[in-house]
């Protein structure tokens, strides 16, 4: 009876386990793929769009994070009852006089702060994933220097229930050991 429980309590750490490690490999190419280049291409705006499409679900990575129209829409999407958190490099949060991971948290959105890496330097939001899911990624980061003054790429990711799983597989390892930013 021991020896069963024990295979019992090993396979369900091991599936729980498998489902928190990084997606590597070929993910199968479904649903769209919308592309921005900055400056020039309208990405914030695009950005903007999807946060407000979202019904369920906004997970967060940011590197710096200074854009007020996504800390607006982000905000907004909370107030409406999305469930929205946030992972931010705490060395940008702290260092950056204009960042707004701060007031994200007084709004009231979980932020966590990565501080086991030299840089959290994911730009990545994940929105609804178990639903219509849109990953958007690139180099771009949440500030008005990567929508006007930086070389940027952007992508949003439709539709792709792999890569958003991937994704959120990712952000729930980094927010394993991301510590509670107060506001």
């Amino acid at each position: 009876m021991w020896r069963n429980a024990c295979l019992i309590i090993v396979a369900l750490w091991s599936s729980q386990a498998a489902a928190l490690q990084p997606a590597f490999g070929t993910q199968p190419a479904t649903g769209t793929i919308q592309v921005a280049f900055t400056p020039g291409d309208d990405a914030d705006g695009l950005i903007m769009q999807a946060i407000k499409h979202a019904r369920k679900q906004i997970l967060v990575q940011a590197y710096s994070f200074t854009h007020l129209g996504i800390a607006d829409a982000l905000i907004g999407a909370h107030q409406r009852g999305v469930e929205v958190a946030v992972i931010a490099d705490l060395q940008q949060t702290e260092r950056i006089p204009t960042s707004l991971i701060r007031q994200l948290a007084a709004a009231g959105i979980a932020v966590y702060t990565d501080n086991e890496h030299a840089s959290a330097h994911n730009k990545v939001m994940i929105i609804d994933a178990d639903s219509h899911p849109v990953v958007i990624t690139g180099s771009y980061n949440f500030t008005h220097a990567a929508q006007f003054s930086n070389a940027e790429n952007l992508l949003i990711l439709r539709d792709n229930p792999d890569i958003a799983y991937a994704y959120r597989n990712n952000w729930q390892r980094h927010r394993q050991h991301s510590l509670p930013l107060l506001p």
